[in-house]
C-alpha cells in the first residue's frame, strides 16, 4: 500500500516535473529524447547494439558521482571488453560529462521512479548488473531490479549528515529496499555505521574505499600547457586561480578578494567555474555592475589576443575542470564559502595544485579531514581568510608547491578503492 501511495505522489508530482525537465532540456537541446528516456524509450539502434552482449549499468546522478565513477568505468571496461557498458544520469550537466566518457557504449537519461516506467525500462535494458554510485537509492527501480533478480550494486556508498537524519525518518520503509541490494560498498567506516543503522543487512556492508583515491591525471607537458592557455586566452605570463564549482553569493566574494590580490600580485587572473553552467550569464551580468570586464569560454575561440589580468574567464562549458586546473597557480573549490556542503578537493590534489575552501564542507567532510591533516590544501573561514591564505600562497610559492606535493601523495597513498570494488562487483556480475 505505501508503495502505490508513493507511485500517486510521483504522478502528482510529475505534473511540474514533466515542464520542469522540457524547459531543462530545451537549455540543452536535449527536449524530446530526455522526456522520451525519462518515460523509458529508447532509440532502436541502442536496443540492437546491446542485443546478445552482457549489459552493466552504471548509476551517476550528477556530474560529481559521474566523474567518481570514471576509474570503475575504466576498469569494468578492460575486464569487460566486449559487455555493453551503459552510464545514466539524472541532470543534464552530468550527461553532458557521461558523453565525453570513452569506455561507455552508451548514455541515458535515468527512467522517473514510477513502477510501470522502471519496469519497462529494465525489460528493455535487460542489465546483468546495475551500479548504483553513493547512495542513488530508488525505490521502485530497486525493488523492480530485485523482482527481476538483477543484482544491484552500491559502490562508493556515503551517507552525508544532511541526508541521514531524512532516511532514518522513512525508519521500517526503508528496510524492504536496502534488503534488496546485494552489496554496499562504503567510503568509510561512519557511512558503513550510518547505513547499517537504517537498515541494511549486517553481512552486506563493506568499507571499500573512496573511489575518487583512484583518479588518474592527464598527461600534459609544457608545450600542452602552452597549448591550453591559448586554447582558454589566459594571460601566458599570468599568475591563475582558477575557483571551480562557485555558487550564488560565492562569485562576488571573490571579485571582491581578487580585486585586493590583484593590489599585490598585478599578474593574477581570475578562472570562475560555476557549477550551474546556466547561471553563467547572471555571474556576467553580476561582474559587469560591479564593473569587472567578464568573458565567457564559449566565445574565446572569436579572440584574437589573450584576456588581461584584472578580467575574468567564466566558463560557461562543461568537462574541461581538469584542463583548467591544470593551468592554475591555485585553486579555490566552492559550495564552502556558502552552505551548500561544498565539492570535491582531490582533482585539484591530482595535479599537484594547492587547492582552498571554506568551511561549509559537510558533503566532504572526510576528504576534508583527510587533506587537511596532510596539509595537502587549506581550509579558510570567509571571504577575508581566503584573501591571507590567497596572499600567503602568492608571495610563497615553494609552499605553494609544497602543499600541492602533498595533495599528490594524499591521493597515492589512499588509492585501491577501485580494485576492492570491482572485486564485490565480479562477484554478482551474472554470465
Amino acid at each position: 500500500m505505501i508503495y502505490l501511495l508513493y507511485d500517486l505522489l510521483l504522478y502528482a508530482s510529475a505534473l511540474f516535473l514533466v515542464p520542469y525537465y522540457l524547459f531543462r532540456g530545451f537549455r540543452y537541446g536535449k527536449t524530446r529524447r530526455g522526456i522520451r528516456e525519462r518515460l523509458g524509450s529508447y532509440e532502436q539502434s541502442f536496443r540492437q547494439l546491446s542485443h546478445g552482449r552482457q549489459v552493466i549499468w552504471v548509476h551517476a546522478v550528477s556530474v560529481g558521482e559521474t566523474r567518481a565513477a570514471i576509474p570503475l568505468l575504466k576498469s569494468l571496461r578492460e575486464r569487460h571488453p566486449d559487455a555493453f557498458l551503459i552510464l545514466s544520469n539524472v541532470t543534464e550537466t552530468g550527461r553532458e560529462i557521461a558523453a565525453g566518457v570513452s569506455e561507455i557504449d552508451h548514455y541515458i537519461f535515468f527512467p522517473f521512479d514510477l513502477s510501470w516506467v522502471v519496469r519497462k525500462a529494465l525489460n528493455i535494458i535487460q542489465p546483468n548488473i546495475i551500479i548504483l554510485v553513493e547512495t542513488e537509492i530508488w525505490p521502485n527501480f530497486v525493488l523492480e531490479a530485485k523482482r527481476q533478480n538483477i543484482p544491484l550494486v552500491l559502490v562508493n556508498g556515503r551517507i552525508s549528515d544532511r541526508s541521514f537524519p531524512r532516511y532514518r525518518m522513512a525508519g521500517k520503509l526503508l528496510e524492504p529496499i536496502l534488503d534488496s541490494i546485494s552489496v554496499y560498498c562504503m567510503q568509510s567506516e561512519q557511512d558503513s555505521r550510518r547505513i547499517r543503522h537504517l537498515g541494511a543487512p549486517e553481512g552486506r556492508v563493506l568499507v571499500t574505499g573512496n573511489v575518487k583515491f583512484d583518479m588518474q591525471p592527464p598527461q600534459i607537458d609544457a608545450t600542452d600547457l602552452d597549448a591550453l592557455k591559448y586554447e582558454f586566452r589566459l594571460p601566458v605570463n599570468g599568475r591563475i586561480w582558477v575557483a571551480g564549482s562557485t555558487h550564488d553569493g560565492e562569485e562576488t566574494q571573490l571579485i571582491e578578494v581578487y580585486r585586493k590580490l590583484s593590489k599585490v600580485c598585478p599578474e593574477l587572473f581570475l578562472v570562475l567555474v560555476p557549477r550551474h553552467p546556466e547561471r553563467c550569464l547572471q555571474v556576467q551580468d553580476e561582474l559587469f555592475k560591479l564593473g569587472v570586464s567578464a568573458t565567457l569560454r564559449s566565445t574565446v575561440a572569436t579572440m584574437n589576443s589573450a584576456l588581461q589580468p584584472g578580467e575574468v574567464l567564466i566558463v560557461d562549458t562543461l568537462g574541461e575542470m581538469l584542463r583548467l586546473y591544470a593551468t592554475a597557480d591555485l585553486v579555490f573549490v566552492g559550495g564552502s564559502l556558502v552552505n551548500i556542503g561544498g565539492h570535491n578537493v582531490l582533482e585539484a590534489c591530482l595535479l599537484k595544485k594547492p587547492v582552498l575552501y571554506g568551511s561549509h564542507m559537510q558533503n566532504f567532510k572526510a576528504i576534508a579531514r583527510l587533506v587537511r591533516a596532510a596539509h595537502a590544501g587549506l581550509q579558510v573561514k570567509d571571504a577575508e581568510d581566503l584573501y591571507r591564505q590567497m596572499r600567503l600562497l602568492l608571495e610563497n610559492p615553494d609552499e605553494a608547491r609544497r602543499i600541492g606535493d602533498n595533495g599528490h601523495y594524499l591521493l597515492e597513498s589512499n588509492r585501491g578503492a577501485t580494485q576492492r570494488t570491482i572485486e564485490e562487483i565480479e562477484r554478482r556480475i551474472s554470465p
